[in-house]
């Protein structure tokens, strides 16, 4: 059943380069608003790549969450008043993994040569108010008020862990085997120092005598809530080979849509995501297969969505993604595709997928703190539930 579409794309393949990357710090509630996170991160990620503010002449952000860096601020901060490109379809999720593709346009048309795409939340501290998080956003779209929240589809949790249990149904998958994300994920964590959980280690018994929340979840299922950022700088990859860092080229993009659109409940194959679609167009560009892949980092809001993009993605067959998870295969050192090894929304921070692509650069540089051996090429997963988008990179 055809229930999505592939998005068509240029090829972009070799044209861009991410010559820096940066995080604000990640941390439970810091009293720091967004925009100083987001400014933190590109300070750190301008500085990595050798870089003044001056040299940037494009931005991307996205508008929808407040507070994001956009030309006033960073002007602001740095006391610069030159022209920028900017982009609104830039930040995490999905658009962590489409903004090199948006920006090598920009590039190519002569419009921008040095674009920063900046994503930042201050989440855990506005937990209070109750505000800015996905909860308030999905509160607000109204197909969810008038046809899925008064029958008690919501939030997130209640999403992700009525998919979870149809995936148990089809395909026999096992609370334990969720739990082997969560075990893995927390064990990369434990391993980078800026990770939000890395002083606490879970094993597979702590995650079984842990109590449910939205059954068959427990809390290790669901993602964290925290403040952080994280930033990216990309140019040519001509210009790239002049800067001091190793050279990572974006190899590939692709991305998928649903056309059920937010309403998930409506989704024609409920354990899939769009990765079915956004893959192979992203594979092609860039020539691969996912037999290429040497780490994967998934947008993990919940364990389950784990299990389904390492199905989705190619690297083993549909239904047998939690057992593929409980054999170890997703573990940084002894496993077949090292996955998430900063710890990911779980277990590192809930910055939305920008960190993914951050640690996905380091591991290409060989700078990371899980490091895989001798990696070449490395994908990103975007995912927003709509829609998936895929990142290939490559060492050049």
């Amino acid at each position: 059943m055809t229930w999505g579409r592939a998005e068509p794309l240029d090829d972009i393949a070799g044209q861009v380069a991410i010559v820096g990357v940066g995080e604000g710090d990640h941390s439970k509630a810091s009293g720091r608003t967004t925009t100083e996170i987001g400014l933190q991160a590109i300070e750190r990620a301008l500085d990595d790549a050798g870089l003044a503010p001056t040299d940037v002449d494009g931005l991307m952000w996205i508008p929808s969450f407040p507070g994001q860096v956009d030309d006033a601020a960073f002007h602001a901060h740095f006391g610069t008043k030159h022209e920028l490109w900017t982009s609104h379809a830039g930040g995490g999720m999905v658009w962590a993994g489409t903004a090199p593709h948006t920006a090598a346009r920009a590039m190519a048309e002569g419009k921008a040569s040095v674009v920063v795409n900046a994503f930042a939340v201050a989440w855990a501290s506005q937990r209070g108010q109750m505000v800015g998080g996905p909860g308030q956003t999905h509160a607000q779209e109204l197909h969810k008020q008038q046809l899925e929240v008064p029958f008690g589809w919501f939030p997130q949790p209640v999403y992700f862990a009525t998919i979870a249990r149809r995936h148990m149904y089809e395909y026999g998958t096992t609370e334990e085997q969720l739990g082997a994300v969560a075990v893995t994920l927390r064990r990369h964590a434990n391993l980078h120092p800026t990770a939000v959980m890395k002083d606490r280690p879970l094993t597979i018994e702590q995650y079984l005598a842990s109590p449910p929340v939205c059954t068959p979840f427990r809390k290790e299922d669901c993602s964290l809530i925290s403040d952080g950022g994280g930033a990216y700088v990309m140019t040519s990859v001509e210009r790239a080979r002049d800067l001091a860092r190793p050279v990572v080229e974006v190899a590939g993009v692709g991305l998928g849509s649903s056309f059920a659109g937010v309403h998930w409940a409506e989704q024609g194959d409920f354990t899939s995501t769009p990765q079915v679609y956004a893959a192979p167009g992203a594979y092609a560009m860039a020539g691969i297969t996912a037999a290429d892949i040497d780490v994967l980092a998934c947008y993990d809001p919940f364990t389950i969505a784990s299990i389904m993009q390492v199905e989705d993605l190619g690297f083993c067959k549909k239904g047998e993604g939690g057992a593929f998870a409980a054999s170890g295969a997703l573990a940084y050192d002894t496993g077949v595709i090292p996955y998430n090894t900063h710890g990911g929304l779980l277990s590192h921070a809930y910055v939305l997928g920008v960190a993914h692509v951050v640690e996905l650069v380091r591991q290409l540089r060989g700078e990371a703190a899980a490091q895989v051996t001798d990696p070449e090429v490395a994908v990103y997963g975007g995912y927003t539930g709509p829609q998936a988008s895929t990142l290939v990179l490559r060492k050049a």
